[in-house]
C-alpha cells in the first residue's frame, strides 16, 4: 500500500545484503553519496549540533525526520536506524513526547510492528485529535492489519484536518479491499483533477493509486498511461517501480522490467522483480542464476537477524524460482497473520495451488469473499483455488 512518504513508510523493500567477496578487485560494490551531496552535508551539520546538544527535542525529531524520508526514497533500512539513534533519549520512554511518539510509530510500523505503532498512535491522538499524520499512519497500519471499518473512520477523521486529497486517497486506499473500489476510483480521480497546484508528493501518491486501482480492475492501457505519468513525476520511486514491473510481468513484458529496474539490484524487491523477469525472458540463464543465488543470500540473511519484513518477497521467490512449494506456502501463511493486502493474498493462493492445498486457500478465500475484495487477477486466482 502506498503511503504519503512525509506520514509513514514501507520496507517491503528494502535492501539487506548478505555479506558479499567480490570475485574481482575492480568490482563496484556500491556507489555511496558523495560527500559534497547537500542532503548529506545537511545531515552531517544535524548530527554535529545534535551531538553536542542530544536532549534538543526540535533538533532530534527535524533529524529523524529525515533520516524517515531518506529510508523511503532510497529503501535502505539504515537510515531508519539513524532516525531511531537521533531518538534516543526517548526511545524507551513509556510516554515520551508526543513528536517522539509519533515518528516512533512510523518506524514501527516500517518495520512491521504494528501492535506497538497502534498503540503509540494512538496515544498521539489522545494527546492531539486534530493531528492529521497520526490519523493517516493509523488508517495506513490498519488497513494492512485488514482492519477496514476502522481504517475508513480514520480516513474520515482527516477531513477538516487536511485537503480534500488527502482524505480521499485515503478513502480510496482501503475502498478496493471494500466493495466500492470503481466509485472510489472515480471521485479520487475527480478530485484529483480538481486539486491545481497541489503538493507534488500528494499527487504522486494519488496518481500511484489511481494507476493501481486501474491495473486491479483490469484497464491495462489506463493503469500504464497512469504508471508512466507517476513514474515520470518520481523515476526513483521503489515501490512504485516495483508495481509497474508486477503490471509488466503479469502483461508478460520481461524485457520493460529489465530495463526499468536495472541499476537497481541493492534493493530485494527489484531484484526480485528482475529475476522473474530473467526466468521469462529467453537465454537469460546465466543472470537469473546469479540473480536467485544473490537473492537467497540475502533471504538467508534476514532469517538470520529474524528480519520477518520480507516474507511475501520472500515466499514469492521460494515459489517462483526456488521451487519449494511447501516452504513458500508457509512463509505465505506466516506473512498472512501478520498483513493482508492484495499481494499477500496473491501469494498465498499461489502457493496453495501449487501445493493442491484448499485448507491453505481457505481463510484468504474466506477473506476475500467476506470483504468483496476487488481484484480481477485475484479473482481468477481465487477461481483456481476454489476448484482444488
Amino acid at each position: 500500500m502506498k503511503t504519503l512518504f512525509f506520514l509513514c513508510t514501507m520496507l517491503a523493500g528494502a535492501a539487506h545484503a548478505a555479506p558479499y567477496i567480490p570475485q574481482d578487485g575492480k568490482a563496484v560494490i556500491e556507489q555511496l553519496p558523495r560527500r559534497a551531496d547537500a542532503t548529506q552535508s545537511a545531515l552531517r551539520s544535524l548530527r554535529a549540533q545534535l551531538s553536542s546538544n542530544p536532549q534538543d527535542l526540535a533538533l532530534a525529531t527535524s533529524l529523524a525526520q529525515r533520516y524517515i524520508a531518506l529510508s523511503r526514497s532510497e529503501t535502505d533500512p539504515r537510515y531508519l536506524g539513524y532516525a531511531q539513534a537521533a531518538l534516543a533519549p526517548w526511545w524507551q520512554l513509556a510516554a515520551p513526547p508526543a513528536p517522539v511518539r509519533l515518528l516512533r510509530a512510523t518506524i514501527l510500523q516500517s518495520t512491521h510492528h504494528f501492535p506497538a505503532a497502534l498503540q503509540d498512535l494512538d496515544a498521539v491522538i489522545a494527546q492531539q485529535p486534530a493531528n492529521a499524520q497520526a490519523w493517516l499512519t493509523r488508517a495506513t497500519v490498519l488497513t494492512v492489519q485488514g482492519n477496514y471499518d476502522q481504517a475508513t473512520a480514520s480516513c474520515a477523521r482527516l477531513s477538516g484536518l487536511s485537503t480534500q486529497l488527502v482524505t480521499v486517497t485515503c478513502i480510496a486506499s482501503v475502498a478496493g479491499m471494500t466493495g466500492r473500489a470503481a466509485k472510489s476510483e472515480q471521485l479520487l480521480n475527480l478530485t484529483l483533477q480538481r486539486s491545481a497546484g497541489t503538493a507534488p508528493e500528494l499527487e504522486h501518491w494519488a496518481l500511484s493509486l489511481l494507476a493501481e486501482m486501474a491495473a486491479r480492475r483490469g484497464d491495462a492501457a489506463l493503469a500504464e498511461a497512469r504508471f508512466k505519468q507517476a513514474l515520470a513525476q518520481d523515476p526513483r520511486d521503489s515501490y512504485l517501480l516495483g508495481a509497474y514491473s508486477d503490471f509488466l510481468l503479469n502483461q508478460k513484458r520481461p524485457l520493460e522490467v529489465l530495463k526499468l529496474v536495472q541499476d537497481q539490484q541493492r534493493i530485494d524487491a527489484l531484484l526480485l522483480r528482475q529475476a522473474l523477469a530473467l526466468q521469462m525472458a529467453p537465454g537469460q540463464q546465466a543472470a537469473l542464476k546469479a540473480a536467485t543465488a544473490e537473492l537467497a543470500a540475502r533471504f538467508h540473511a534476514a532469517m538470520q537477524r529474524g528480519d520477518t519484513v520480507h516474507q511475501r518477497e520472500q515466499a514469492r521467490f521460494a515459489l517462483a524460482l526456488q521451487r519449494d512449494i511447501r516452504g513458500a506456502l508457509l512463509l505465505a501463511q506466516q506473512n498472512w497473520a501478520i498483513q493482508k493486502e492484495v499481494a499477500d493474498m496473491r501469494v498465498l493462493l499461489e502457493a496453495a495451488v501449487a501445493a493442491r492445498d484448499q485448507a491453505a486457500a481457505k481463510p484468504v478465500l474466506d477473506w476475500i469473499a467476506a470483504h468483496q475484495v476487488e481484484d480481477v487477477a485475484l479473482t481468477a486466482l481465487a477461481r483456481k483455488a476454489g476448484a482444488l
